[in-house]
């Protein structure tokens, strides 16, 4: 297995896991409040539509389009998405930017939800039986958090089928790149079943800051490759082009923290919840 695929898997894996736990946190929140089949409803529809698109749109890319102007396209938006995570998450290390925090997201969305189904039960009582607030504890359908997890995993699964389909298609290994998407989610899932709560130990800005690095290491790769730019040792100099991002984080982090000599670093705080 070449160096290349070896990073491939591992930045699809960390993505997906990092989007994943994000995912999780709002379907568990819709289960606690609005009923554990509905939430399950919603997730699974919204992965059906997610692998979807990946059998849609990735197989065409691999077979019709000529590789090097797919490595030059798919590289230049490779180099877009993986600065954006890497820039987000040396802002975060250095204290410049608040921690992505899935405990306050989790609360903030059991109080919106929890809200949400207090005002639909009011308004469902009048003239209605003892019984009312369906679907939120009774294993019966409740639009709300249907909805909320279909959004949920829709939104932050559509990060993951782009990282997918992108270095998939561009490396030649769709089906490499799906599974270790599919890995991850499953992963995620089982800790997620077994913890039974949010995952807000997950280290999860180190895993950002590794994937934007393997992200934009395989942008400048392929544009490269794509261009004509034949690279020393070939796929080995992926390995250069990481160490090269991650000196310049690491330097970039502590020179953005030295910045703030007199202030504490940023403790963790709500944050948008599609936010990579």
């Amino acid at each position: 297995m070449s160096t290349s695929v070896v990073i491939l898997a591992l930045a699809v894996f960390g993505a997906s896991a990092v989007e994943a736990v994000e995912a999780l946190t709002i379907v568990l929140a819709a289960g606690v409040t609005r009923g554990w089949r509905s939430a399950f409803e919603g997730m699974a529809l919204a992965l059906v539509v997610l692998a979807v698109l990946v059998a849609g749109v990735g197989v065409p890319l691999v077979h019709y389009v000529p590789i090097d102007v797919l490595r030059v396209v798919i590289g230049a938006l490779l180099l877009v998405l993986g600065l954006n995570w890497l820039r987000k998450a040396v802002l975060r290390a250095s204290g410049h930017k608040a921690l992505h925090d899935e405990d306050a997201i989790y609360k903030r969305t059991v109080s919106e939800l929890s809200a949400a189904g207090a005002t639909t039960g009011a308004a469902t009582t009048s003239g209605a039986t003892s019984g009312g607030r369906k679907g939120w504890r009774n294993g019966e359908r409740d639009a709300t958090g249907f909805v909320v997890a279909f959004k949920g995993v829709f939104l932050e699964g559509l990060e993951v089928v782009l990282i997918v389909l992108t270095l998939g298609a561009s490396g030649g290994h769709l089906e490499l790149a799906a599974a270790a998407a599919a890995v991850a989610v499953l992963v995620v899932a089982i800790i997620g079943a077994v913890v039974a709560r949010q995952l807000s130990e997950v280290p999860e800005n180190a895993m950002k800051m590794g994937v934007g690095i393997m992200l934009t290491s395989f942008g400048v790769f392929w544009v490269g490759e794509g261009s004509g730019l034949r690279w020393p040792g070939s796929d080995l100099f992926l390995v250069a082009l990481v160490a090269i991002f991650v000196a310049s984080s690491a330097v970039a982090t502590i020179a953005m923290r030295r910045a703030l000599p007199h202030q504490k670093a940023v403790v963790r705080q709500p944050t948008e919840v599609a936010a990579p």
